[in-house]
């Protein structure tokens, strides 16, 4: 008994490769005009991927801070784009970027910006309350559990240490499930003990997840923690290192500063 042939075997389909979840193309940012006009950033070009976490780092002045600024849409390029989620945002009016930040961008500053008046678990829940999402108490104590303080919720910031601190402004800014979390110098007022602590909470949030990280830092023993490492001078990038050490990272930033 016979059976028509099949025919030739038709190639499986491959699922189309996500957008990066932060995409700079060619972006220039000066800042004053005329003679006084400084190029912070200059026609940069970088992606950072879903699920990974990338640190920034580069001599004072070589443009880290205003990277992230555009990125987050903090801050307009003068030229270029700037794409989240394969999104452009670049010329996004700003109650657009508004509702991006409060739904899809999570931040964490080196001050910690938390709000003196209210409770870890009121600061925690604040995005959500911008947000307009109704607030359920059991996500915002889960978020304090995820960063180890679940049994500090009623705590104020002054009742807090400063990793304590930080580690709330991380559960803030994770609560609403961000796609990418902006971190500018996360550990800079913390000591190594509790630096280590926020660092490891960076790992957990990229591990196994689409959530990304873009950390701004100063510390090679910081960069050394984030899967890959760039470096900008003057506005540009000059190097990225993947896996680095904390001495490979110090080594190329001193080439740099020099």
């Amino acid at each position: 008994m016979s059976f028509p042939s099949a025919g030739p075997a038709m190639p499986h389909a491959v699922p189309p490769m996500p957008p990066p979840a932060v995409e700079l193309r060619g972006v220039l940012r000066r800042y004053g005009s005329d003679d006084t006009a400084v190029t912070a950033l200059d026609r940069v070009s970088i992606a950072f991927p879903p699920g990974s976490w990338t640190a920034v780092m580069g001599p004072s002045g070589s443009g880290k801070s205003t990277l992230l600024h555009c990125a987050a849409g903090l801050d307009r390029a003068d030229e270029g784009q700037v794409l989240v989620a394969g999104r452009d945002i670049t010329r996004a009016p700003e109650h657009v970027l508004t509702e991006l930040r409060r739904r899809s961008l999570g931040f964490v500053f080196q001050n910690f910006n938390l709000v003196g008046a209210l409770t870890a678990e009121q600061n925690v829940a604040l995005p959500l309350r911008l947000a307009g999402v109704r607030v359920k108490r059991e996500q915002v104590r889960a978020a304090l559990a995820d960063v180890g303080l679940g049994d500090r919720g009623g705590h104020r910031p002054r009742e807090l240490s400063g990793g304590q601190q930080q580690r709330v402004a991380i559960a803030r800014a994770m609560v609403t499930r961000p796609d990418v979390l902006f971190a500018d110098e996360p550990t800079g007022a913390l000591d190594s003990r509790s630096a280590r602590t926020v660092l490891g909470l960076m790992r957990r949030v990229v591990q196994g997840s689409p959530q990304c990280v873009v950390m701004v830092t100063h510390d090679p023993v910081a960069a050394s923690a984030a899967d890959a490492v760039v470096f900008l001078r003057d506005g540009r990038l000059v190097d990225r290192l993947v896996g680095a050490s904390a001495r490979d990272v110090a080594d190329r930033l001193a080439t740099l500063e020099d």
